[in-house]
């Protein structure tokens, strides 16, 4: 006769379908209805059998379609983690030791776009929303990189979205954190430099009031550039990388033990060339 387990009074077959993570807890991926009731018993008799196991984070995603089971697990301990379009993720810590579950994601990531034409002019929009908004004022494009994109992808789309001009990557020139921003996350925004490979501007309707190609001089005169300290460093960095006094930070491919995916390295490629032709 076959032995059946019980916890709590669900069987061992009925507790919640999960599997490990790399840090000793377990994931819960729900998929089948079911309601509440139900759900509450078998999470209780499973966090009953992960606690005799030693787990320490517990897991649950919810896609949208099961939502009638977020009260449930909370009220059994849960709280929010992250959300995504198509579900929720909530997390339990089961130990009495201090909680280690990593923060949802703490930094949102943008680029600014510097691009410059042999005439010495400058690629600028003025935005059509926002806190410019109808103010006049010409900038350099900016994006929010998505999710899975390479920065340097991220500022070649975001221009050519923006203003329909094709370009390459050169260089990263520098970047700026900025804390509480968008619903309270900070920014990190990275400024790019970027060769046009085209000219012609067919500005984006939906973002973008206009845009043009300006003098450096012209852009620098504006009252704004002046008083405000992240665009007057956007036309130094302009003139320094102009006139071959300023190197940047290329991306370099390179791959983990970890992972078959390639990621990309930001080194100034100046000077470890020099380093590595003095050292042969």
């Amino acid at each position: 006769m076959e032995e059946v387990f019980v916890v709590n009074g669900v069987r061992k077959d009925e507790l919640l379908p999960a599997f490990n993570d790399d840090h000793g807890g377990v994931i819960v991926e729900l998929k089948e209805p079911m309601d509440s009731n139900n759900f509450r018993s078998r999470l209780r008799a499973s966090l009953f059998q992960w606690k005799l196991q030693g787990k320490k984070g517990v897991w649950i995603k919810i896609p949208i379609g099961l939502v009638n089971l977020v009260e449930t697990a909370v009220k059994e301990g849960f709280w929010y983690h992250h959300a995504e379009p198509d579900y929720l993720m909530l997390v339990n810590w089961i130990p009495v030791i201090d909680n280690t579950i990593p923060a949802n994601a703490t930094h949102r990531v943008s680029i600014g776009a510097i691009i410059v034409n042999d005439k010495r002019e400058l690629l600028v929009v003025q935005e059509k929303n926002g806190k410019l908004k109808g103010k006049g004022i010409w900038k350099i494009p900016t994006g929010v990189i998505e999710q899975g994109e390479d920065i340097f992808a991220g500022a070649i789309r975001e221009v050519k979205e923006e203003t329909g001009v094709d370009t390459e990557f050169v260089e990263l020139l520098a970047f700026r954190q900025m804390h509480k921003a968008l619903f309270g996350k900070s920014d990190l925004l990275f400024l790019c430099m970027l060769r046009p490979l085209s000219y012609k501007i067919q500005k984006q309707d939906l973002e973008i009031e206009a845009a043009q190609w300006m003098p450096l001089e012209e852009y620098a005169a504006q009252p704004f550039t002046q008083k405000h300290g992240l665009y007057k460093y956007i036309n130094d960095l302009c003139l320094a990388k102009l006139d071959g006094s300023y190197a940047g930070f290329t991306p370099r491919p390179v791959t983990s033990i970890f992972s078959d995916s390639i990621s990309y390295l930001y080194v100034n490629k100046q000077d470890l060339n020099c380093r590595i032709f003095s050292l042969n």
